[in-house]
């Protein structure tokens, strides 16, 4: 494969209302849908999938860049040893609560009532947040209360008990359904957590309810059609990002210091770009998948969203580690954040492909060099590298994740069909054009990618590029109700974000700055296998010098945290 940068432009119109829904009738007809999903795909780039030789690749083994090892022990349950506060965030973390209820100038029981308060607020804002479409008082003030009493007793059960966390609506949480973005899922409640909440629970997580996400995850907008579109804080009246986009909404605007996302080509690191919060993929098989929506198995991860890298690491920390439901979670290595609190990172190389990092608006490219440029003061050092072709990267990774999404609706998309959004209706129908070959194929191709990019992180410790191409685009009216099909869009937004899906390598996306016209930027590094550490570490430097201000869409849970 070619190492030469190329990136073939998207040749797509963006498509909603009327337009969209006779397009999508289109594509499900037998004959007239063949023409033009073939076309549509050949204009996706398709063709250089075919052409490209994977000869010698191996089709059943994704995750090259996630090795064995024996795993020793638990996970810390408690690493806020390792970190001093560093800067001050706009946003209450959970150090803030805990002193207040230690200080006992709050209590879990008021933070329950004031979440559920605010909640309804943002509800009635114009427009409407809609970071949370599920939300049970009564279940709140149950947990708010039993954390109250151990707080007065002076026995927390771990580090966020009576902390508030949002849960992506992908995950089971009691005494919730689980849409996972749809109209028709979910009815029932989950019987059982999904072991990443589980343990959050354990640690005392006040589980505030059920987070937006663009439906299926089968989007990168946060633009749904059934709950309305998740807004960002910091602009009202432009997307936060997707598919875990009430996550990061419900984190920006204070609603939450810690919030569950999952990221499949960027769900998590790209909503935390756009609405100027942390967001962190990791390795492969670091935090179990077990009770969650079954959607794209083989690139699905789980990960933190947060206000603060100390929560972030916190949450990756409390949510990691073995479960006898998830074999991918076996033998793997204990979750080391010792290097996170490290003040420096001399000795650290990072990588920087300069014509793809350049591929970007020029605002961005200007932050995420000057946010470099803080990295390298802190002794790192840059280092100009070569990576194997990003635009085959992309199809490559499209070919993987519409098919195993495909195949994961199953009978559910034959039988109602009618009921999903009109995007998601649209890029099934592309996606049944896609042969067993293709998927073959890109995995094949996969696996020499994995190799190239093993052999790239031999030379280097970090990969900086910035975390999305553009700032958060902005919510037609005309899209709201039935939902958009924007490719030019989807490939700014997504165009750092898929490489480390394939290769299951971790990847963090750090808020650094805000355009002309005050949206947020972020700065991604992807780091080596089961690696979190370093990428927290450089995430600590970056937050004690990045500036930062309050969104406009602001809902801090309690005045003693104004004062």
């Amino acid at each position: 494969m070619t190492t030469r940068y190329t990136r073939r432009p998207v040749k797509a119109p963006r498509l909603n209302g009327a337009t969209l829904r006779l397009v999508c009738a289109l594509l499900e007809t037998p004959i007239i849908g063949s023409l033009i999903a073939r076309k549509s795909l050949a204009d996706l780039g398709l063709p250089a999938l075919h052409q490209a030789d994977g000869k010698g690749g191996h089709p059943l083994m994704p995750h090259l860049l996630a090795p064995l090892g024996k795993q020793l022990k638990e996970p810390s349950q408690d690493c806020l040893a390792l970190f001093e506060r560093q800067g001050l965030s706009p946003i209450p973390t959970s150090e803030d609560y805990r002193t207040a209820y230690a200080e006992q100038t709050l209590t879990p029981r008021a933070i329950g009532e004031f979440i559920i308060q605010k909640t309804r607020e943002s509800e009635a804002a114009r427009p409407p947040l809609r970071a949370l479409i599920a939300q049970q008082a009564t279940d709140i003030e149950q947990q708010a209360q039993a954390s109250t009493q151990r707080w007065v007793q002076g026995r927390p059960i771990g580090p966020l008990d009576g902390v508030p966390v949002a849960v992506k609506d992908e995950l089971d949480v009691t005494p919730y359904g689980t849409t996972v973005g749809t109209s028709f899922l979910g009815r029932e409640p989950a019987s059982k957590d999904a072991h990443a909440v589980a343990r959050l629970r354990a640690a005392g997580a006040l589980i505030i309810g059920k987070a937006n996400m663009h439906e299926l995850g089968l989007g990168v907008t946060g633009i749904n059609p059934h709950h309305g579109a998740a807004r960002n804080p910091y602009a009202p009246h432009h997307a936060t990002g997707g598919s875990s986009s009430g996550s990061a909404a419900a984190v920006a605007a204070g609603l939450c210091p810690l919030a569950v996302g999952a990221d499949g080509g960027g769900s998590i690191r790209i909503p935390a770009a756009l609405c100027g919060i942390y967001g962190l993929k990791p390795t492969f098989g670091r935090i179990s998948e077990a009770r969650v929506a079954e959607l794209c198995w083989s690139v699905a991860h789980l990960g933190p969203m947060a206000s603060n890298p100390a929560d972030l690491a916190l949450g990756l920390s409390l949510m990691s580690g073995m479960d006898s439901h998830d074999p991918m979670t076996f033998n793997r290595p204990t979750c080391d954040l010792s290097a996170a609190h490290k003040p420096r990172l001399a000795g650290t190389k990072i990588g920087i492909y300069r014509p793809w990092f350049e591929d970007a608006d020029p605002a961005i490219v200007m932050a995420c060099d000057a946010a470099l440029d803080r990295l390298k003061k802190s002794g790192a050092e840059l280092v100009d590298v070569t990576i194997c072709a990003p635009d085959l990267t992309r199809i490559t990774h499209m070919v993987t994740i519409v098919s195993e999404m495909l195949a994961a609706q199953g009978n559910e998309l034959l039988e109602r069909r009618s009921e999903y959004g009109l995007d998601v209706r649209m890029n099934f129908a592309l996606a049944r054009f896609l042969s067993s070959r293709d998927y073959v194929h890109a995995q094949r191709l996969r696996h020499h990618i994995a190799m190239q990019t093993r052999e790239l992180f031999e030379t280097i410790d970090l990969l900086a590029t910035p975390t999305t191409a553009r700032t958060a685009p902005p919510i037609r009216p005309n899209s709201e109700q039935r939902g958009e099909s924007d490719l030019v869009v989807l490939d700014a937004l997504m165009r750092y974000a898929v490489l480390a899906n394939l290769t299951g390598l971790p990847a963090i996306s750090c808020p650094i700055a805000n355009d002309p016209n005050q949206l947020p930027i972020g700065l991604q590094l992807m780091g080596k296998p089961f690696g979190e550490g370093e990428l927290l570490r450089a995430a600590f430097v970056l937050h004690g010098e990045a500036p930062r201000r309050r969104p406009s869409h602001w809902f801090c849970p309690h005045p003693e945290f104004t004062s």
